[in-house]
């Protein structure tokens, strides 16, 4: 399959990527490896935005499950996502590439505020940038984040990594006979739930018509196969 020649990029990695082969929080090892692969596609000139979910710590909908209020365990979500995005600039940075934070929730100390245009001067001189904290707003996940993230800062592309190798019409670790789409267009992922991502964030790109590649973080050096055209992916875009 032939990809486009993107110039930025975002890259979604969920939360549970960080884990490796633990049941829980930050394997630094299996960081310092996602941080190689992504420095790799960084030196090859490429602007690259990072968003990490939480899940490997905490995810506000498990909380709100269980009985927490949910406005309450999204913010505990948020943070989560901050602790990632901490652990992936100090991996990146160890591998000689600037990296800034900026989180969506005010926290001086640590990182930068989410503002547009020092983002922009970042990715300009050759740094990349982490969002953090999702929108910094409860009842949105960081898929949602992600997506307004990548409208906002204007890229070709969001790159979500995950533990499958693309988009399939039925659950691949559950049903044997499940079929992986090439590609699929934003309307037959919503109509069909096809879980890609949430829906508000296929429709934000949907609406800023700003494609999807859905790929698999965890099979080594993929993410350069997948810019390249070479690695498994399915691409959600319009008119698929």
């Amino acid at each position: 399959m032939s990809v486009p020649s993107y110039k930025r990029i975002l890259l979604k990695l969920s939360g549970e990527v960080l884990m490796g082969e633990q049941q829980f929080g930050i394997d630094t090892d299996y960081v310092a490896r996602v941080a190689q692969e992504v420095k790799e596609v960084r030196d090859s000139g490429l602007q690259i935005c990072l968003v990490i979910g939480g899940g490997n710590i905490f995810r506000g909908m498990a909380g709100a499950a269980k009985g927490m209020d949910r406005a309450q365990a999204d913010y505990m979500g948020m943070l989560a996502t901050v602790m990632n995005a901490l652990a992936m600039q100090n991996a990146l940075e160890q591998l000689g590439v600037p990296t800034r934070v900026q989180s969506a929730v005010q926290m001086d100390q640590v990182c930068e505020p989410v503002i547009r245009r020092r983002a922009e001067r970042h990715l300009e001189k050759g740094r990349i940038v982490i969002f953090a904290a999702g929108v910094g707003a409860p009842y949105f996940t960081t898929d949602s984040g992600a997506a307004l993230r990548a409208a906002e800062m204007k890229c070709d592309a969001l790159l979500k990594g995950t533990s499958v190798d693309g988009v399939y019409d039925a659950d691949p670790k559950k049903d044997a006979a499940a079929k992986r789409y090439e590609t699929v267009d934003y309307d037959t992922v919503l109509a069909d739930n096809l879980k890609v991502m949430d829906a508000s964030a296929v429709a934000l790109c949907r609406d800023n018509n700003i494609p999807i590649v859905v790929f698999s973080i965890r099979e080594r050096g993929n993410l350069a196969r997948v810019l390249s055209g070479e690695g498994t992916q399915t691409i959600v875009k319009k008119d698929a």
